[in-house]
């Protein structure tokens, strides 16, 4: 027989009413001949009750912590109501009681609250995934997937597939390889991004097209990344960068609306990346808070300062209530600043009509004047002959200064598109030109790429939300002349196109229209949405931090005849 009802669903209402229910036992507890057993599943928790002069309570005297069972019954009030949860005001007067399977003691406790060791969460994912908080985090990233997956098919998009096994094209992280059998010595490469074949369909003719796609980048990991990762992958024809960001911010306004319930306004801010770089020393600022850095250099004109003196840049910021900075704070605050490029930190701190600092001594009243410090102020103050790395240095104190004191409102949702980016960087050990997003994004000008490469701009555009980048895309090129100028500028031989890219410098040939589009990190965005800050949290069985499957115990060794079929050899 199918059970009646969920466990979360009873109230006062179903009193007198029949139930039969299944689940897990979340808590047994046997009170003065009463046993109590709170019953859980997937919507939530149920009291049953058996009392001593049923016929099933040697059975209720046997069932423990997550074993799973079914009780029959009928619903009856609490007399001791619970009104944190639910179902809190009723229990149910257990008639029959079945154990369907027994249960060792878990290993972890099947709560919200665990003090587990991380990686014995992972170890036991599927216990770890019993837990209610959990589960709650799962069944919103199915919300939320369905959510955008149901404005793409309004917007006339079509969910298509793209193969897993493809060709290795390195070209930024590195790929994870897949040997073959049949080709001995021969590799396919799990794809960082189904960017070639979205590209393909624009030549085939689909012209809207989107994917939630696994994507695979062998990477140095953080908080924030997976070496396995999904992404909404979104291609369309005949369209530029307002079009795209467009149909991106209709599906946050209304995946946000269906979702979590809040308005969010379109169109998003947009700001240059320059402009991102300089204001707030990041290509994804957080939006949710201002703080913003500025040029100190003109306040410091004719100043003999050793610290400042023969640097390019003095740049700062300030922090307005400051009263309780202490020495041992700006020994952090500068552990942070050099931990991300900044030489040293300087500081000037305005109290009461005094100022302290440890470059006060070097300044006259007047100078500290013009620094217009108010009241708690402390200006922050980072040197350096590198624009880039005094920036990054600064937003970083940027982000712990608000982290620290509080500055960032709760429950708040602040979108940010990045654009006017370089199309390149330089690398100066290598002596070459990298692509700042990708090799397939269009220059601004074609002319600019040929005869400027390092100024040359590109029409690539960063959806940034709370101080994540969240997603990112741009115009792609459909001129076979200019694809094959990107890459000379990368410094790619005839050989080197012909046997990463030749298939695809082909099929520019015939007919490419102009296309563009956008991926969504899905698993950042289930993360930012769930308010949690472990991306692991959303992701049903996620790897470690050294990319490691803890419950799979992965990657393994495998037999031998596999490697001898391969034709491989295993160690170094």
């Amino acid at each position: 027989m199918k059970y009646t009802h969920h466990n979360g669903e009873l109230n006062q209402h179903h009193v007198g009413t029949s139930v039969y229910l299944k689940g897990w036992a979340a808590k047994v507890r046997n009170l003065g001949g009463l046993i109590f057993i709170d019953l859980r599943d997937r919507y939530g928790v149920t009291q049953l009750v058996i009392k001593p002069e049923n016929p099933f309570y040697g059975t209720a005297l046997q069932i423990r912590n997550e074993y799973v069972i079914e009780a029959k019954g009928v619903v009856i009030e609490r007399e001791s109501k619970n009104l944190n949860i639910p179902t809190g005001a009723i229990e149910v007067e257990v008639s029959e009681l079945i154990i369907l399977n027994t249960a060792e003691t878990p290993p972890i406790m099947v709560t919200n609250e665990t003090d587990a060791l991380e990686d014995t969460r992972l170890k036991y994912r599927y216990l770890d995934l019993r837990r209610p908080v959990m589960q709650q985090f799962l069944m919103k990233r199915s919300e939320i997937t369905q959510a955008i997956r149901g404005v793409l098919v309004e917007e006339g998009f079509y969910e298509l597939e793209t193969p897993i096994l493809g060709k290795s094209t390195p070209e930024g992280a590195r790929d994870y390889l897949v040997p073959s059998r049949l080709y001995p010595g021969t590799f396919y490469a799990l794809p960082q991004s189904p960017q070639i074949y979205k590209q393909l369909f624009m030549v085939a003719g689909m012209e809207k097209y989107f994917q939630i796609a696994r994507c695979f980048r062998d990477e140095d990991l953080r908080a924030d990344r997976q070496p396995e990762f999904t992404q909404v992958d979104i291609e369309a024809s005949f369209v530029d960068q307002e079009d795209i960001q467009a149909i991106v911010e209709k599906i946050l306004v209304k995946t946000f609306k269906k979702v979590l319930h809040l308005d969010v306004k379109a169109p998003f801010l947009r700001m240059s990346y320059h402009d991102a770089l300089s204001l707030y020393g990041s290509d994804k600022p957080d939006m949710r808070y201002e703080m913003k850095i500025f040029d100190c250099a003109p306040y410091f004109s004719g100043v003999d300062l050793p610290l400042l003196t023969h640097q390019k840049f003095i740049r700062g910021l300030i922090l307005e209530e400051g009263s309780d900075v202490t020495r041992k704070r700006i020994d952090h605050l500068s552990h942070v600043v050099k931990k991300n490029h900044g030489d040293t930190l300087a500081y000037i701190k305005f109290e009461k009509g005094q100022y302290s600092g440890s470059i006060v001594k070097y300044l006259s009243e007047d100078q500290l004047k013009s620094f217009g410090l108010k009241e708690s102020n402390v200006l922050f103050i980072v040197p350096g002959n590198d624009f880039e790395h005094v920036s990054a240095a600064l937003g970083a104190l940027r982000i712990e200064l608000a982290n620290l004191y509080n500055l960032i409102p709760s429950n708040t949702y602040k979108f940010l598109w990045v654009v006017d980016w370089p199309l390149l960087e330089y690398n100066e050990e290598e002596n070459r030109f990298y692509a700042k997003h990708h090799p397939f994004t269009a220059p601004v000008s074609a002319e600019a790429l040929k005869n400027n490469p390092k100024d040359a701009m590109a029409k690539a555009y960063d959806i940034v939300l709370n101080g994540y980048e969240i997603g990112g895309g741009s115009i792609r090129i459909h001129n076979q002349e200019v694809q094959r100028l990107m890459f000379d500028t990368l410094g790619l031989s005839k050989d080197d196109i012909q046997n990463r890219f030749g298939f695809f410098v082909d099929a520019l040939k015939y007919g490419t229209p102009p296309h563009g589009g956008l991926a969504l990190g899905l698993d950042r965005v289930v993360m930012l949405m769930t308010n949690t800050t472990n991306i692991k949290d959303v992701v049903a069985f996620p790897k470690t931090q050294s990319a490691k499957d803890m419950m799979m115990q992965a990657p393994s060794d495998v037999d031998p005849v596999q490697l001898e079929e391969l034709k491989i050899k295993a160690g170094v």
